[in-house]
């Protein structure tokens, strides 16, 4: 903490909140509004006590590395060398020519993930004159304009559900705590959130417009330079989302049943085709290379990189074939959604997680015996089904590459919102279907 955070980031606090009043009204009607400053609020608090923790409790770490040897140095070379600063900033890694003395000293500068969050840090520097906490703050709030359109493309089709969908898109404790400060996860889940509604309001409400596809395409490329394994997980779903949404327009049954085989096979096969076509351009993420990338990832974190960020986990034994992955699966989905339990709680952080994993496994089990009843249909309609593949498929990914519940829980939270709002859906589906059954009953 630097005496320009305690000068720079109220300002910039107060000019947020400011800008927030304005815009308010075009973003909002009559419900939404009482969540929109409530959710900027956790939003900047959280961004805010991801310093803290860093710095008082981990004594360092991701967050500091990306602006104190990060951006720091792209805002002092704007400054001291204005004529490098392009070089600087759009470099592969490869070219420190004429750069050395400033790249040098970039801790991430060959690694292309973490180098595009300092880029953006320093585009933020730049209105924040290089306040940490205030560049944090702006993370918030591109953090928090990615979940609002999240929210928006939900609560547009189930107005009713209004205050569910906020709490999932908006108020789970770990999403808001690691999706909002200066950290990888936070530009994720915006560009994310920003996916989504412009993937939904493109293809399946046919509402095109060039900034919709220009956000839409920002939003797709930054996923895949910062953590490209989740648009490998994204846009297969979204492959079949669309698919199944527009085949749901179709009102006639016969035509219906005589499309669906042929649309469920051309949304698998698009989305297979996609997979095949990312490993293309990233070698690692090839079906080929897949599992041994898994398992070196998770190796790294659980014995190296991750051995400080919390309590490790095993699976069992992951060898690098796509058969000890396939067989780890349902273990790798467990630990995401339902892990930590509490009696595995080693320190305050995984108290939190702990809390939250049992009460998605108490909503899912709630939701297993809700269908049991009636209401299993909710699983093949569109949203749901989107949601549900998302949210599964990413749970076995980052359960089988992690192997450590410190960082499992950063990891894992883009899943939340979408698995959430899955089980809130499916409960409402189950609602209705039940009250249709006794409607019927009763006549």
């Amino acid at each position: 903490m630097e005496l320009r955070d305690m000068i720079v980031t109220p300002l910039v606090i107060m000019l947020v909140y400011a800008v927030a009043y304005i815009v308010r009204p075009r973003f909002t009607d009559h419900i939404t509004w009482r969540y929109f400053f409530p959710a900027l609020t956790v939003r900047i608090i959280g961004a805010l006590a991801v310093g803290f923790i860093y710095q008082f409790y981990y004594d360092g770490g991701d967050t500091y590395n990306y602006h104190t040897f990060g951006s720091r140095h792209l805002w002092t070379a704007l400054f001291e060398s204005p004529d490098k600063i392009f070089k600087l900033f759009f470099n592969d890694g490869t070219d420190t020519t004429g750069i050395y003395n400033y790249a040098s000293k970039i801790l991430f500068f060959t690694d292309p993930g973490s180098y595009a969050v300092v880029r953006v840090a320093f585009i933020f520097d730049i209105f924040t004159f290089s306040s940490y906490s205030a560049t944090a703050v702006l993370f918030a709030v591109f953090s928090f304009a990615g979940m609002w359109m999240f929210f928006l493309t939900f609560y547009r089709q189930y107005p009713h559900l209004h205050r569910s969908i906020a709490i999932a898109a908006f108020f789970i404790p770990s999403v808001f705590f690691w999706g909002s400060g200066l950290l990888k996860d936070t530009l994720t889940l915006g560009c994310l959130g920003i996916a989504i509604f412009q993937m939904h309001r493109i293809f399946n409400l046919r509402k095109m417009s060039l900034t919709g596809f220009i956000m839409l395409v920002a939003a797709l490329y930054m996923l895949y330079v910062v953590k490209f394994y989740i648009l490998m997980v994204f846009f297969p779903a979204a492959v079949i989302w669309v698919f199944m949404f527009n085949f749901s327009r179709i009102r006639s049954k016969a035509l219906k049943i005589m499309l669906f085989p042929i649309t469920v096979s051309l949304a698998l096969g698009f989305a297979y085709f996609s997979i095949l076509k990312a490993g293309e351009d990233n070698e690692k993420y090839s079906l080929s290379m897949l599992s041994k990338t898994a398992q070196v990832t998770a190796y790294d974190i659980r014995y190296w990189t991750g051995r400080d960020a919390g309590s490790g986990y095993s699976l069992g034994e992951l060898d690098g074939s796509i058969s000890s992955m396939v067989n780890l699966a349902p273990q790798a989905v467990n630990v995401s959604l339902f892990r930590p339990y509490l009696w595995e709680v080693k320190n305050p952080l995984m108290l939190l997680s702990a809390l939250e994993s049992l009460a998605l496994m108490i909503f899912a089990v709630y939701l297993l015996v809700r269908m049991a009843r009636g209401g299993a249909a909710a699983l093949v309609q569109p949203n749901v089904l989107f949601l549900l593949v998302f949210s599964i498929t990413f749970a076995f990914a980052v359960g089988v590459s992690t192997f450590n519940f410190g960082t499992l829980v950063r990891y894992k939270i883009p899943m939340l919102p979408c698995l959430v709002v899955a089980f809130v859906l499916i409960n409402d589906y189950s609602k209705s279907a039940r009250k249709l059954e006794v409607l019927e009953t009763t006549e």
